[in-house]
């Protein structure tokens, strides 16, 4: 499970250095692709097979579903880490996301995201009350 938020630079090559947590965990190779809100979603690459095999028992008939896996899929890039835990952001991913050189690296359960630190920053101002008045009703059990 990843948590947790990191503070890496992407270097002047747009590489991504991986929390060292993370690195082993994602040491056979990973996926990275659009998120929500403008983030970039990065998964283990057996857990980005998990997610299209379930995307794959979406019906082609919802335009909804296909609009999504088109976007998804379309923006996914398969990397494995160097021995230092780097990898490459491709350059179309840091444009939709708007990743320069200082971002933010959170665990979000099953997978990673990357925000550009700024954005981060503001969504989570944004949202933090809402948070704390979230009540049962939305996520049920938890509290």
């Amino acid at each position: 499970m990843f948590l947790g938020t990191h503070t890496p630079r992407l270097d002047e090559k747009g590489r991504l250095f991986l929390p060292a947590k993370y690195r082993e965990r994602m040491a056979g190779g990973l996926v990275v692709t659009r998120g929500q809100e403008r983030s970039l979603f990065i998964y283990p690459m057996d857990e980005f097979v998990k997610v299209a095999e379930s995307m794959r028992q979406a019906p082609t008939t919802s335009r909804a579903a296909r609009d999504y896996m088109r976007v998804f899929l379309s923006g996914a890039s398969d990397e494995i880490p160097d021995k230092q835990g780097r990898f490459t952001i491709p350059a179309n991913l840091r444009q939709y996301a708007g990743l320069d050189r200082e971002v933010t690296v959170i665990g979000a359960g099953s997978r990673l995201e990357v925000w550009d630190s700024a954005v981060w920053n503001a969504y989570l101002e944004q949202t933090e009350q809402s948070f704390a008045d979230t009540a049962e009703e939305v996520i049920p059990g938890l509290f």
